[in-house]
């Protein structure tokens, strides 16, 4: 519970229970006797919050502001506060990914409620929330929607620990086909979900696009469960979404024009940096498949020259080919 987190709570325990006393409140925020003596000093001084301390209950409440008042009904709100910027893009995010699912859907109905408390961490009242939401944006470009009731057939399914039948539209070979699989995690990639799962045909871990499921039926079986290191062991070892535990290093070489915005980006957990003599700089990391890297390789053009390995060189090298006999 970070600090913003705190004050609110504070404040909705004083509140809704008119005395507290500092026990209860350190056993509630599971923090310290100190963090929790900062917390009531920032919140007096800095906050304006009229928090004091009840001798006579052993208690913090609000003091009474009128005649005739009583302390519980005293009127405090907290003024808007800022968020960090892993805060505020996780908070939208989610509120983007609720929004966006059916509206008449039943997954949207059981969402909603969770919709509601969003916009009133995003803001003190429905005012300030929709500020915030109209000030601030979140662009997902390229979103590929999943129906409703395939998502929550598919989250049920993970939660229950049941296994699935789907109909799966592979796109690189433009056909159907019938899977039963065990999901074990739901993954949103690039404004994607993707279900890692363990199909039972290729007896193997697989990772599906969501967006390509046909029609999802829960079967009676039991899942088979797969430790979650052995599915991040399989799947996310390489670069991007795509699998396979043969990991390659692909050695990458920027223009020092790129390298100003690349040196602070993160492709991959296990990357590597290394600034060169004349401002360029070299990036390793690891890879499985080569078709997502080659694409996002591509994006950046002539500021970006492929070193190793030499499959990845000949991909790349061919598809900028290919690319500019588009253009001849």
């Amino acid at each position: 519970m970070d600090r913003t987190e705190r004050f609110y709570r504070i404040e909705l325990l004083i509140k809704s229970r008119g005395g507290v006393s500092f026990e209860t409140l350190q056993a509630e925020l599971e923090v310290s006797r100190a963090t929790l003596k900062r917390d009531l000093q920032y919140l007096r001084d800095r906050m304006d919050a009229p928090i004091v301390y009840d001798r006579f209950d052993n208690a913090y409440r609000f003091e009474a502001q009128g005649e005739g008042a009583s302390p519980a009904a005293t009127a405090h709100e907290l003024p808007g506060v800022w968020f960090n910027e892993a805060e505020i893009h996780a908070l939208l995010t989610m509120h983007q990914l609720i929004a966006g699912l059916d509206a008449g859907g039943v997954l949207g109905r059981h969402l909603q409620p969770l919709l509601d408390k969003l916009h009133g961490m995003l803001g003190t009242s429905e005012g300030e929330s929709r500020e915030l939401l109209r000030r601030v944006r979140v662009i997902s470009p390229a979103r590929r929607p999943v129906p409703s009731k395939w998502f929550e057939l598919v989250g049920s399914a993970l939660l229950k620990r049941e296994r699935l039948e789907m109909l799966y539209f592979t796109r690189a070979r433009r056909s159907e086909s019938q899977r039963e699989v065990s999901p074990q995690r739901l993954t949103y990639y690039r404004n994607t979900w993707y279900l890692d799962a363990w199909c039972h045909r290729s007896e193997g871990l697989r990772r599906f696009a969501l967006d390509a499921v046909r029609s999802v039926r829960v079967l009676p079986a039991r899942a088979k469960d797969v430790a979650l290191k052995t599915v991040q062991a399989e799947l996310d070892g390489g670069y991007g979404i795509f699998s396979g535990k043969a990991l390659q290093t692909a050695t990458l070489r920027f223009s020092a024009e790129a390298a100003q915005w690349v040196a602070a980006e993160e492709w991959h957990p296990q990357q590597s940096l290394r600034w060169l003599e004349d401002g360029q700089l070299e990036m390793k990391l690891p890879f499985t498949d080569p078709t997502e890297l080659a694409m996002d390789l591509l994006r950046h053009g002539p500021q970006v020259q492929v070193l190793a390995p030499a499959a990845l060189v000949k991909l790349v090298a061919q598809q900028a080919r290919d690319t500019a006999a588009l253009y001849v």
